[in-house]
């Protein structure tokens, strides 16, 4: 009898030693379509491994994802930092844990057109998705080639700025709707390799310098330590691996995120404009932070100082557990 006791008790004890015999957590993540989210999406290959199914939410533009982080529809996203700025000074508890991609960006103008400098953009129409990172790197751009702007048709002011989707963009560059674009990746890169634009800058050499797109987190998951750093340290990994396997990365993006709608060239050049990282600078959210203010982007309630909401310690850890430089 006792012996029989023991063999029943057996199964039980097992699956309390074992860690997967556990039921895996549940995460939202809220992601945009482009080249350089390719390692943040991936992140559904990885995290079970740490316990963690992800569903991934795609939306339009960074922007979008807020109300769903406030409803508590997203636990954690992918974005543009002016889009994580604008969030957090008008009160997404949301917090910054690492960066993903840097770039991603380029001024493009319709082929042509004759176009060679920003001062030629005068008296032309120039086409952006409002609420991207795009929209604050068009106008950085515009002030320091000494250039105003309208959004409406004034004949005041040197350049019209007309607001579009990403979706919408390279067709309307196409149809000459717009003389200039700028444009995110892949996109940019697909217009300048299907003849539709010529690259006229890459627009980094402003203050605000290449932007960083950011990963955040909501409050609420941040304060669950244990699954906040799992998640993290499945983000690491998911970068580390598209870092050092570009087949892999570039297999990914192609073939699940954009469903072969993107060639082997574009994606290239998308990723060379865009390439992975997990860094962010406090310094670099306080620079974006300023210029939103002075260029009135993203309609700042407050003006949230970096150290208020960045929360690095999360990717420090998980950065020195997985010996990740």
């Amino acid at each position: 009898m006792k012996r029989l006791f023991h063999r029943a008790l057996a199964p039980l004890c097992l699956c309390c030693l074992v860690p997967w015999a556990h039921a895996a957590d549940n995460i939202q993540l809220g992601n945009l379509r482009f080249a350089h989210y390719g390692a943040v999406s991936y992140m559904k290959e990885i995290c079970p491994k740490y316990g963690i199914n992800v569903a991934e939410h795609v939306f339009a533009k960074g922007p979008d994802i807020m109300p769903a982080i406030v409803a508590g529809d997203v636990d954690i996203a992918a974005l543009a930092s002016d889009g994580a700025i604008a969030g957090r000074a008008n009160g997404v508890p949301i917090y910054v844990v690492a960066g993903f991609a840097q770039g991603g960006a380029r001024l493009v103008v319709g082929q042509g057109s004759g176009i060679k400098s920003l001062r030629e953009l005068k008296g032309k129409r120039v086409g952006v998705t409002r609420g991207g990172a795009q929209e604050l790197l068009l106008y950085a751009e515009l002030a320091k080639a000494g250039l105003n702007w309208s959004t409406t048709a004034d004949k005041s002011k040197d350049v019209e700025v007309v607001f579009l989707p990403f979706a919408d963009l390279n067709q309307a560059l196409a149809a000459k709707q717009i003389d200039a674009m700028m444009q995110s990746e892949p996109q940019s890169s697909q217009a300048i390799r299907r003849q539709i634009g010529q690259e006229l800058l890459k627009p980094y050499d402003t203050a605000l310098g290449q932007p960083k797109r950011l990963l955040v987190m909501s409050e609420k998951l941040y304060r669950n330590r244990d699954l906040a750093l799992r998640v993290v340290k499945c983000f690491v990994e998911s970068t580390t691996q598209f870092i050092k396997n570009p087949t892999l990365a570039e297999q990914y993006v192609r073939e699940r995120m954009f469903r072969n709608e993107l060639s082997h060239e574009e994606f290239q050049d998308a990723i060379g404009n865009a390439p992975y990282t997990y860094d962010v600078s406090l310094a670099h959210i306080d620079t974006t932070t300023e210029l939103m203010k002075q260029f009135g982007v993203g309609k700042l309630s407050t003006v949230p100082k970096a150290w208020e909401w960045a929360r690095l310690d999360l990717l420090t850890q998980a950065k020195r557990e997985l010996q990740v430089n």
